[in-house]
């Protein structure tokens, strides 16, 4: 019966993930939902105020803290002492998705454009590298095990009553030329919009920020987790700039013999 709950609510959680996750699709792109990250009619909305500082910085900053604090190995270590190693996944994507939905609802938008881009042209190419944005993230996920990453293979290994192998190092498909796809996926929606009010500009800049905090923590654990491999993987791999360099050896002339 454990089992069988805990597939439940993984899928329930992975249900609202996904709700919450479109809804934030359209709150930062000013589409469908009734609510947007600039909502002109939205209550409260206007120029920029002291409580409107402080409550999206409160949002941000909660959203930031239940990011960093429960993706941390020991927390995770702490946290399975109280719940079943099989859903604390589901329980991550549960406690980030209530945070994402918070902030969606919460978010107080500041008019007032930064830049607005009226030729049609240069308009539908930046509003299409801010889709391409969300469709990157879409796509880097599955690349890496998107059933995995929010947490239904867990829930069904348990279900099965299997062990799931131990975490492999790989760099499957553009993880080969970019090393946080998923971020930079993040960026380009964020920042390449036509039209920048201040409210979506304080977004961007504080996610930026925290998305290059979230990089060196995340760096920090998996460098200890697969120690050199990983060590030469970012050296020789852009971190959000999609390139490859030659290791040391290869850019001085020397040969490279591959262990056998």
């Amino acid at each position: 019966m454990g089992r069988i709950l805990g597939t439940i609510y993984g899928i329930v959680v992975y249900v609202f993930f996904l709700g919450t996750f479109l809804y934030a699709i359209g709150f930062v792109e000013n589409v469908v939902v009734p609510k947007s990250i600039d909502a002109p009619g939205a209550p409260g909305a206007g120029g920029l105020s002291a409580i409107a500082l402080l409550v999206n910085a409160g949002l941000l900053g909660l959203f930031a803290v239940q990011h960093s604090v429960m993706a941390r190995p020991a927390f995770k270590r702490w946290w399975t002492r109280m719940v079943p190693k099989s859903v604390e996944r589901s329980t991550f994507v549960l406690f980030a998705s209530l945070v994402l939905a918070l902030l969606c609802w919460q978010w107080q938008p500041i008019a007032g454009a930064v830049w607005t881009v009226t030729e049609p042209g240069p308009a539908y190419a930046l509003q299409g590298i801010s889709w391409f944005g969300w469709g990157l993230v879409l796509v880097s996920t599955f690349l890496i095990s998107h059933f995995e990453l929010f947490g239904l293979v867990q829930v069904y290994a348990r279900l099965r009553g299997r062990e799931l192998p131990e975490p492999k190092f790989r760099t499957p498909g553009l993880y080969r030329y970019v090393r946080h796809p998923i971020y930079l996926g993040f960026i380009l929606a964020f920042w390449f919009a036509p039209v920048m009010t201040v409210g979506h500009l304080i977004f961007a800049v504080a996610t930026t920020g925290y998305i290059l905090i979230g990089i060196w923590f995340e760096e920090r654990d998996l460098m200890a987790q697969f120690g050199e491999r990983y060590r030469r993987y970012r050296d020789q791999v852009g971190m959000l700039l999609p390139f490859k360099k030659l290791p040391s050896a290869q850019r001085s002339g020397e040969a490279q013999v591959s262990p056998e």
